[in-house]
């Protein structure tokens, strides 16, 4: 009988040393094919790691600012005439500043957030730091 259990442990145990190898390589393949992917954006987000440029952590936890960043991106994601990019723009809101970081694909898509954002009530200015996507 000890036998037969110590056979089972070894069984499920090496069972689980190969399930677990097998995710940690297509973990690490998906990894190396984003690395050298147009999608990888880690380049990009190292500014973010000095803190001299807001995040979505800086976001204040005020009333008003939570409201008026939620209805910034309420309308933001309503509008299907934007890009996924603009959909995605970070929408920071400290003191009812509104900061709007990220990339979009064209100018008009640059224009059109930030006329989304002077229309909102309480917003008493808009701090525009989108990028312009390469063609």
């Amino acid at each position: 009988m000890p036998t037969r259990l110590s056979l089972a442990a070894f069984t499920l145990m090496s069972g689980l040393l190969i399930f677990s190898e097998v995710a940690l390589a297509k973990q690490n393949a998906g990894m190396y094919m984003a690395e050298n992917s147009r999608l990888d954006n880690t380049r990009q987000n190292v500014r973010d790691k000095d803190n001299t440029t807001l995040t979505p952590q800086n976001q204040k936890q005020d009333k008003t600012d939570i409201k008026i960043t939620a209805h910034i991106r309420k309308t933001v994601h309503k509008d299907k005439s934007l890009s996924v990019d603009a959909h995605n723009a970070k929408i920071i809101t400290r003191n009812r500043v509104v900061t709007l970081r990220g990339p979009v694909k064209t100018e008009a898509e640059s224009l059109k957030l930030q006329d989304i954002i002077t229309k909102t009530h309480g917003v008493v200015q808009v701090d525009k730091q989108l990028e312009i996507k390469a063609p």
